[in-house]
């Protein structure tokens, strides 16, 4: 019989009792009167039924309640802890301190959340200042976007995007997002692959309020930049997804595909939760010269009620010469997600090329 694999432990763990126990160590050599035993009684109170983003908060609860009344004296403290602490997640609990007692004081908490960011991002952190003072925290980041360190120009970014994950929504920059166009405009062509995925992300969140505004703004980049090019296309991708013509014509493929499909093919044909599929096809080209394809796949997911629901997951983007014939695969595991319940029944796989549908096949899932 084979071992069952030990599952990893929950996220939330990060920030077990040996964790907090580090926190007070290393907070203790930097500040000997620390009441480190206070610390310690208040962060694991209740700590089993809290999820990671409340651990994270009550490390930040924990420091205020045993430290002295002195936000200044407390910041350089906490700058002092941040290069000993053993995590970069856990480091957020450092802007999140900025964040929940700082308010009182920008232009300190601004330079905090500078500072801290390098140890742990200050992207959650910076949301509060910019819901209640949205101009002089913007100006802030604008600041941020031209700095040397990649960890500050990324903050300028995540931080402002809309629909940042694990967050709150920034409603004004949901609603104008012109309101943050200046700092994407100042890193569209990032040297940096971290900045560059946030520039991407921001943009793709605003597709889903203003796709118009993005394209147009796309529209108007030159993409001769490689790594602006690159920011395009990955902002892009929902509406790829979508088949979005403007968008494929933005990354080169907003033409009709002049290719045959061929061998299209899901095996096993049918499976139980937990295995996976192996999709192969291929692509012929029946054109005279060489075209810019992006190829997708679709499931259509069964759902409880036996109605289906398509989720589209990119494959390949690339350029096939003329006349020639391209293999494209992939295994996929069909199991258990967060986001996702899997049901039994006929599952309809579709080819996306160019936004355009060539071909479906099927295989199903039983209990």
């Amino acid at each position: 019989m084979t071992a069952a694999t030990p599952s990893a432990p929950a996220l939330k763990e990060i920030f077990n009792t040996e964790r907090l126990e580090h926190i007070a160590r290393e907070m203790l050599a930097v500040y000997p009167a620390f009441d480190h035993r206070g610390f310690l009684a208040h962060a694991q109170q209740d700590l089993a039924e809290l999820s990671v983003m409340q651990r994270l908060a009550r490390v930040s609860e924990s420091l205020q309640a045993v430290l002295p009344a002195d936000y200044d004296a407390n910041l350089a403290r906490l700058y002092d802890l941040a290069p000993r602490l053993n995590s970069r997640f856990v480091c957020m609990f450092l802007p999140h301190y900025v964040a929940s007692y700082g308010g009182h004081a920008f232009e300190r908490s601004m330079q905090a959340l500078k500072y801290f960011t390098a140890f742990g991002s200050s992207e959650f952190a910076i949301r509060p200042f910019l819901t209640n003072d949205l101009p002089r925290t913007l100006a802030a980041m604008q600041d941020w976007a031209r700095d040397d360190n990649e960890h500050v120009r990324r903050l300028a970014s995540e931080g402002s995007r809309p629909r940042l994950p694990w967050s709150f929504r920034l409603e004004r920059i949901q609603a104008d997002p012109t309101l943050a166009a200046s700092i994407l405009e100042r890193l569209k062509a990032d040297p940096s692959l971290y900045v560059r995925k946030s520039v991407a992300n921001h943009l793709n969140d605003i597709t889903k309020d203003h796709p118009d505004w993005v394209l147009a703004l796309l529209e108007g980049w030159s993409l001769d930049n490689p790594h602006t090019a690159w920011i395009a296309r990955h902002a892009l991708r929902s509406l790829i997804k979508q088949g979005n013509r403007r968008a494929l014509a933005i990354v080169g493929a907003g033409h009709a595909p002049q290719v045959t499909l061929h061998g299209l093919r899901v095996e096993p044909a049918v499976i139980r939760l937990g295995e996976r599929i192996n999709l192969s096809f291929a692509l012929e080209s029946t054109a005279d010269t060489s075209q810019r394809l992006v190829v997708d796949y679709a499931i259509d997911y069964v759902k409880a009620s036996g109605s289906t629901s398509a989720k589209v997951f990119k494959l390949k983007a690339f350029t096939l010469p003329a006349k020639a014939r391209e293999h494209l695969g992939r295994a996929q595991h069909i199991r258990e997600l967060t986001t996702r319940r899997h049901y039994p029944g006929r599952h309809v796989l579709h080819i996306l090329v160019n936004g355009e549908r060539l071909g479906s096949t099927a295989f199903d899932i039983h209990n």
